[in-house]
């Protein structure tokens, strides 16, 4: 056996792919803190029962599990960090107004997410915690747009629909957690002939909407004006569509307004959201590069139910696609034990410059730095000359 060869889906990170996923995630975290997102770093291993608390079957399916050779108790290997964000905003910080959390880490996966390359990702985020309003929907909306127009990845869509209208649709009605399952997997493919043979015994209003949801895709203005006609005219599905106005009205207001499609249909993620859903898509990926919405039970689990909002991306996908040239301008030198020099190239690295001196008897090797300066001597003193 090939003692180099790693799991599958599973690749080191070279230095050219590693830079650029670097300088992302410097760029994208000082834009989170300018608008107030404080950092935190939840573990990478937790409890298995306190990791999914709160966060459905699918994240269990792409969790890694171990036994803990101190409890004997079962843990996993984070798949998600929202969950332990939200962990730390209703146990640890218990705060009571509002609190704007932030988060880069790695997170590993069962299988490899559609659109990743590898099952271990660079997860990347930002929580909103304390606020029921629309107006912590579009401020996270808003920070998307400007983290993914600042990673120069081209045209963005962002995909919006709502977890509010399906549970105002069924009302009352229970149809059991299988069948449940079954009706979400259909929504998102567009199974028609599927929800057709599900629904058959159900309540002919709910067959006759959830039907609805379906054709319910595409431009914001006509999507909501075809739903207010062909849904049920119930509290929940108008605050519902409510919300999806304000925020489509808004965010088409922006300097880089994302391109906008609404989806009434795609209730991925059901089991972790509550409210408003989205997800952007850009040029060169078929999948979303990166997902959110709204989850207020989540803090619920934890013991103190608190409003959420907020998205995530994987750094890693997002630095294959971003146009971004981030190498490093660097100055070559030369080896050698004369003070000056020495000198000079301390003073050079404290102003943040880059140089590289070279070691006896080799050139300046790799290309993750463009060597366009070098010292010289001239005259008993190093000067710094652009090189030919």
């Amino acid at each position: 056996m090939n003692r180099w060869l790693l799991p599958e889906n599973i690749a080191d990170v070279l230095p050219s792919e590693a830079r650029k996923i670097e300088e992302l995630r410097r760029i994208l975290l000082d834009r989170f803190q300018t608008y107030g997102f404080e950092l935190v770093m939840p573990p990478m291993l937790e409890y298995l029962d306190s990791l999914l608390t709160g966060a459905g079957q699918e994240l269990n399916l792409k969790t890694f599990k171990l036994v803990d050779q101190l409890s004997g108790r079962t843990l996993g290997l984070r798949a998600d960090i929202t969950p332990q964000v939200a962990r730390i905003d209703a146990h640890l910080l218990n705060r009571q107004g509002v609190t704007r959390l932030c988060y880069a880490g790695s997170v590993l996966h069962t299988l490899a997410a559609p659109g990743a390359m590898s099952r271990e990702q660079l997860q990347l985020g930002a929580e909103i915690y304390g606020h029921a309003g629309w107006e912590a929907d579009l401020e996270v909306q808003k920070l998307l747009n400007e983290v993914l127009t600042l990673s120069q990845v081209g045209e963005i869509t962002l995909d919006m629909s709502h977890a509010g209208l399906l549970t105002a649709i069924l009302g009352d009605f229970e149809p059991g957690q299988e069948a449940l399952s079954t009706l979400y997997g259909a929504l998102q493919t567009k199974d028609l002939p599927g929800l057709k043979a599900l629904l058959a015994s159900w309540p002919a209003p709910i067959q006759a909407a959830i039907l609805a949801l379906v054709s319910l895709s595409g431009e914001p203005t006509s999507v909501l004006a075809l739903a207010r006609q062909n849904l049920p005219k119930v509290a929940g599905v108008t605050a519902a569509l409510d919300d999806l106005e304000r925020l489509c009205q808004a965010l088409k207001a922006l300097p880089n307004a994302p391109r906008l499609n609404l989806d009434l249909s795609d209730l991925r993620g059901y089991q972790y959201h509550s409210g408003v859903m989205f997800a952007a898509y850009v040029a060169g990926l078929p999948a979303a590069i990166a997902r959110g919405g709204r989850y207020d039970m989540v803090g619920a689990a934890f013991g103190r139910s608190r409003p959420a909002t907020g998205f995530s991306l994987d750094i890693m996908t997002l630095a294959r696609l971003s146009n971004i040239n981030s190498k490093k301008s660097a100055i070559l030198a030369p080896w050698s034990h004369d003070a000056a020099l020495t000198q000079e190239i301390s003073k050079l690295r404290a102003q943040g410059e880059v140089v590289i001196q070279l070691l006896p008897g080799h050139e300046q090797d790799g290309d993750e730095f463009h060597c366009d300066r070098e010292l010289v001597e001239q005259k008993g003193a190093w000067v710094l000359k652009t090189r030919a």
